[in-house]
């Protein structure tokens, strides 16, 4: 069925249908590359709002060290892809989780975040028994008040504690300034991450002190990494939603630089008022909570309400011809929470449909 419509334009197929613009996002995807390489840093970017190899594969090639992931599955899916560099930024538990990372290790490279000794050493002993070893990485709770340790001595205990563990070693630490993200006054957020980092990076020279090497700082947001590239002491950089250039990320994170390249094609379905249409695609192609989707091409429509099948839209002068049986797109408020609502990706270029791209990781919540 994929292969069939490959050449088709993009509005003579069926909808709603999740689109990249392929020019657009391989644009945002080496300006975010550019931008982190040329401070010294490498790019790890988090997969979360693709969940696709083909996607990670593209951000390899301008230049990312690998992904991050959030599951194990996920890691799966790209370590089967040929991506073998993957950060799972989350905390593993359970046997049988623990087996898959010992299975991980011999194809892959993988570093498994953790906050605590009973994350670490259940996984160290399976991973000495199969002959393997995996990279661990304290994530430190740097005010997110999330996961994490305690900055000073319990984030050196669980450092110590991994050097000296069969089976693991110490691959680096990490934090998430994700509380910092939608500060709105430059500086004060400015001010803020610098400071988150300044913990962060303190916590890699207490750990240097006692003679262990920690290679790895990582961390950035798409909301934060045009400020926490310019950290000193910052390794690596997470950021990968500003592939999509969402529009929360610009409107409520100050992103900059980056252009929209997902929308979502979906046809007027009712006409109810001269001022009003309503489209076929609701809560169940599009996350509208965090921020509202954005009419594509028609600046005085605005989205204002959706329901599981129905996109309410009040209608300006502009855009109030807009008929029963027309297509429009939209742009995805949040890509991250949209893309795990559908099976693929149909990426365009010059509105011509050149690839479909399987949503590989979609549903990989173990």
């Amino acid at each position: 069925m994929t292969q069939s419509v490959i050449g088709s334009h993009k509005f003579d197929l069926d909808t709603p249908v999740l689109c990249i613009d392929l020019d657009i996002m391989e644009s945002n995807i080496q300006k975010m590359s550019d931008y982190i390489l040329s401070r010294g840093k490498t790019w790890r970017p988090h997969e979360k709002c693709h969940k696709t190899p083909a996607i990670a594969l593209a951000q390899m090639e301008a230049g990312a060290i690998g992904v991050t992931c959030a599951k194990v599955s996920e890691a799966e899916v790209m370590a089967a892809a040929g991506v073998k560099d993957i950060l799972i930024a989350n905390m593993i538990v359970g046997k049988t989780k623990w087996e898959r990372v010992v299975s991980l290790c011999r194809h892959a490279r993988p570093i498994i975040a953790c906050d605590h000794f009973a994350q670490i050493e259940p996984l160290a002993k399976m991973c000495a028994d199969a002959g393997v070893v995996c990279r661990m990485m304290p994530e430190v709770n740097i005010g997110l008040n999330r996961v994490g340790s305690r900055p000073g001595q319990d984030t050196l205990d669980l450092a110590m504690a991994i050097d000296k563990l069969a089976g693991v070693e110490l691959a680096g630490i990490m934090g998430y300034e994700g509380h910092l993200l939608q500060v709105q006054d430059p500086e004060e957020k400015q001010q803020k991450i610098e400071e988150a980092m300044r913990t962060l990076v303190g916590c890699k020279t207490a750990i240097e002190a006692k003679g262990i090497q920690c290679e790895i700082v990582s961390a950035g947001g798409t909301g934060s990494y045009q400020i926490t590239s310019n950290c000193e002491g910052i390794t690596e950089l997470q950021a990968g939603g500003g592939i999509f250039a969402d529009p929360m990320y610009v409107n409520k994170c100050s992103l900059t630089g980056l252009d929209y390249s997902l929308s979502v094609l979906a046809t007027v379905v009712s006409r109810p008022e001269k001022g009003r249409m309503v489209l076929d695609c609701g809560r169940k192609t599009m996350h509208p909570d965090f921020q509202l989707p954005l009419v594509k091409a028609w600046p005085d429509a605005e989205v204002t309400a959706l329901s599981a099948e129905h996109c309410a839209v009040n209608l300006g002068p502009e855009s109030q011809d807009l008929k029963i049986g027309d297509k429009i797109e939209l742009i995805p408020g949040y890509a991250d929470f949209t893309t795990i609502l559908h099976e693929n990706f149909y990426g365009f270029r010059n509105d011509r449909l050149e690839v479909v791209w399987p949503i590989q990781g979609r549903g990989k919540i173990q």
